[in-house]
């Protein structure tokens, strides 16, 4: 299986899966148990953050894996409340710790809590711990356009990755083609939608084109992200879920499902309305 994953390279060079797992929700033993699971079945990329209060076992399931930690791609998010640059020198000194981890492969500004007016100083303080070898590729989530801009300016870093909210309910277009032209892979988060009544997932266009395709929903959005060159973050702890959410290079969706799937999306198609001009993470 990890032989079939596509392999992409960020703009610093560092060599990323196209796909990745998430950890949020996940915690304790079953978090450590779901991330060696997910390990084992094949995936290298696993993504978690401060916040998700899941970092010791994020750094314990890579202990526990017989795949060399060279192989693995671990993420971790600074907070929003941390922005100022000491406290974010500090708070990524704190995930290594709570990790176990002598570096992390990504590190990102999670979000850009721009009433604050901190995350320059944010992205300052990930510029100097790349530099001191505790992060080997540095990246955001949730910035738009006004704040990629913002830091590239001020510190003339440009980051490697921009991890977004995108489904096919938001398939977020002008944000993908900015981050594109500025030489940035963007990441999706929730690339399902999340998993309620009222989710994309739940659109009778994904049981046609499954049924047409031999293919789980899921496998078709997943498929879609990865032929619009999104790196989506999925998350499961059920074993035939994560092997079956792996299993995306073995067709390709032709172009009129491609279009049919892109005229889903909404202009207020985000799950929670988290607008990163106005949401402030804690």
């Amino acid at each position: 299986m990890v032989d079939s994953i596509p392999i992409r390279t960020l703009n610093d060079g560092l060599q990323v899966p196209t796909i990745g797992y998430g950890t949020a929700q996940l915690k304790g033993h079953a978090c450590v148990h779901s991330i060696q699971s997910a390990i084992e079945i094949g995936y290298r990329l696993i993504d978690s953050a401060f916040n998700y209060e899941n970092e010791g076992a994020v750094g314990e399931a890579v202990r526990r894996s017989s795949t060399p930690r060279e192989q693995l791609r671990i993420t971790s998010k600074l907070p929003g409340r941390h922005h100022a640059y000491n406290k974010a020198v500090e708070t990524i000194q704190e995930s290594l710790l709570r990790t176990g981890l002598d570096y992390f492969d990504l590190y990102l500004v999670h979000w850009p809590n721009p009433k604050q007016g901190l995350f320059v100083e944010a992205w300052q303080a990930l510029i100097d711990a790349k530099r001191w070898g505790l992060v080997r590729s540095i990246g955001v989530s949730n910035f738009l356009p006004e704040h990629l801009d913002q830091i590239i300016n001020e510190t003339g870093v440009t980051p490697s990755l921009n991890q977004i909210e995108l489904h096919p309910y938001f398939s977020q277009e002008e944000q993908r083609a900015y981050d594109k032209k500025l030489g940035i892979v963007t990441q999706s988060w929730s690339p399902l939608g999340r998993l309620r009544s009222d989710s994309v997932f739940h659109d009778q266009l994904f049981d046609d084109i499954a049924q047409s395709y031999g293919k789980t929903k899921a496998q078709i959005i997943l498929r879609w992200q990865i032929q619009l060159e999104n790196l989506p973050l999925v998350r499961s702890s059920n074993v035939s879920r994560q092997q079956d959410n792996l299993a995306l290079f073995d067709f390709e969706l032709d172009n009129p499902t491609m279009d049919a799937i892109n005229r889903l999306t909404r202009e207020n198609g985000r799950i929670d309305n988290q607008n990163p001009n106005e949401y402030e993470e804690f």
